[in-house]
């Protein structure tokens, strides 16, 4: 007859999650006390840092609202206008740089520290 400890089975399922999770990278260090701890390292959203897609999102959404500030609305939509009447690219490139509510948003608060 063989005798199994209480947390036995709970401590075996942790290092089953554990194990699977540094399928993806691990990192080790040492403790204060000489101990080597290794900790995996984070899966990464989609293959991609989810916060560097982020960044650039924003960042596009700033560019947009800094261009509209500067030129003006009349100017920005006469430009846009113009990249409508060119090729496929063009025209993707006018429907991406058109004036929208975010964009407007920005403008209006970045239009003072500008003129």
């Amino acid at each position: 007859m063989s005798y199994v400890q209480p947390n036995f089975n709970k401590r075996v399922s942790a290092l089953g999650r554990k194990h699977e999770a540094m399928t993806y990278g691990y990192k080790s260090s040492m403790r204060h006390d000489g101990l080597i701890v290794v900790k995996p390292k984070r899966r990464v959203f989609w293959g991609y840092p989810f916060k560097m897609l982020l960044a650039l999102f924003v960042g596009f959404f700033v560019f947009k609202g800094l261009m509209l500030a500067s030129l003006g609305d009349i100017t920005y939509n006469e430009r846009v206008a113009k990249l409508h009447q060119g090729s496929a690219v063009e025209r993707g490139g006018a429907w991406v740089m058109q004036i929208d509510p975010a964009t407007k948003f920005l403008s209006g608060f970045i239009a003072p520290y500008i003129r």
